[in-house]
């Protein structure tokens, strides 16, 4: 069984290990394939529940041991659909939670531009989250707990790797994937996938299979 599949099957128990202010995130990386930072920076402005997308437009990062605000991984802004499903989570989060209005500079800690925005994800002392401090306390700890030995491989960017997985098993195009994903290339999303699709002899019987039925 591949990792994200384990990850998966496992998905409950590590989301359950988790502080209930931070359950939320394994939704949304699972339910679509945010990376981690991406998560960390999301602002509730960036979120349309009732039309069911997300716009992800920024990310939480570390430069030089500080934090601040950047641009998503290849400069790309990009929108996904948000499932329903995941959309309710939300939805729930923010009853439990309310957003905390933070600033925090733009890409370089030394500049003065500076950046301010509701975010929907903040640490027990309602300031951004430090994502080694994350890790290291909360996700590692909840991966132990769930039975699963932490490596490298099992951090939160698996639950992207299961989101893919997901979509390419229901179908989806790697055109489609890419940009949900925020890839510049889908050639790139197609290699590091193409292990994932269903094979075409498959596709091919189940497809005339459906026909006939």
């Amino acid at each position: 069984m591949g990792l994200s599949r384990v990850l998966n099957v496992a998905r409950p128990a590590i989301r359950g290990g988790l502080a209930q202010r931070y359950r939320a995130m394994v939704d949304l990386g699972a339910g679509c394939g945010l990376r981690q930072g991406e998560i960390l920076g999301l602002g509730v402005d960036d979120i349309d529940l009732d039309a069911g997308w997300v716009h992800v437009s920024r990310q939480v990062k570390l430069v030089r041991s500080r934090l601040v605000f950047g641009l998503p991984k290849n400069d790309r802004d990009r929108r996904m659909p948000l499932p329903d499903s995941v959309a309710q989570v939300l939805r729930q989060h923010l009853k439990d939670f309310d957003p905390v209005t933070l600033t925090l500079p733009w890409e370089n800690p030394a500049d003065d531009e500076r950046v301010t925005v509701p975010l929907l994800f903040t640490s027990t002392r309602r300031g951004a989250i430090n994502r080694r401090t994350f890790d290291n306390k909360s996700w590692r700890p909840a991966v132990v707990a769930a039975g699963i030995t932490p490596t490298r491989a099992t951090g939160m960017h698996a639950l992207r790797h299961f989101y893919a997985s997901s979509l390419l098993d229901a179908g989806e195009s790697i055109k489609a994937l890419a940009s949900y994903l925020g890839h510049a290339d889908p050639g790139f999303t197609l290699r590091v996938y193409t292990h994932l699709m269903p094979a075409s002899e498959e596709r091919t019987r189940n497809a005339i299979d459906d026909l006939f039925a």
